[in-house]
């Protein structure tokens, strides 16, 4: 169980062997690609930038879910109405508590939320080096911080 207080909604209502099982995942890719080349590095931090996180996932398929039920509601019957009521609220209900009955479903699956992905990209951006320009030099650092890096993490 991860000791670390989360403040991450989704992440503080996965089930502890669900967050375990993602976070190993995460680590044994690090080191994994920890012995890989820079070219083979780059090539997964571009598969991370196109990678789907939850809210994209959720949001596709409640809005697929919404226009279906608007769709079937008008052509087989006022009742397919309940679908657009049914995903809307669920949507309704995620954007409020962070969660919704499907969550637990893609969590299980290993759908990550973008905190995730980005933890895993930005300690894979650390391996292949893209953080050195940054000076640690605490003088360099009071002339002018923000170019530096922004620089490095805009890229």
């Amino acid at each position: 169980m991860n000791t670390i207080t989360e403040v991450d909604p989704v992440r503080s209502g996965t089930r502890p062997d669900v967050l375990h099982q993602i976070d190993s995942r995460i680590e044994e890719r690090i080191r994994f690609y920890a012995t890989q080349p820079k070219e083979v590095i780059a090539k997964r931090i571009d598969e991370l930038e196109r990678e789907w996180d939850i809210e994209r996932w959720l949001e596709t398929n409640y809005a697929t879910f919404a226009l279906t039920g608007l769709l079937l509601g008008t052509i087989a019957g006022r009742k397919w109405f309940l679908l657009t009521a049914a995903a809307l609220g669920m949507l309704l209900q995620h954007a409020l508590q962070g969660s919704s009955p499907p969550v637990e479903l893609l969590r299980r699956a290993g759908v990550r939320t973008r905190g995730e992905i980005d933890r895993e990209k930005y300690a894979l951006k650390i391996l292949r080096g893209d953080f050195q320009a940054i000076s640690t030099n605490p003088d360099e650092l009071r002339r002018n911080p923000l170019t530096e890096v922004w620089k490095v993490v805009s890229t």
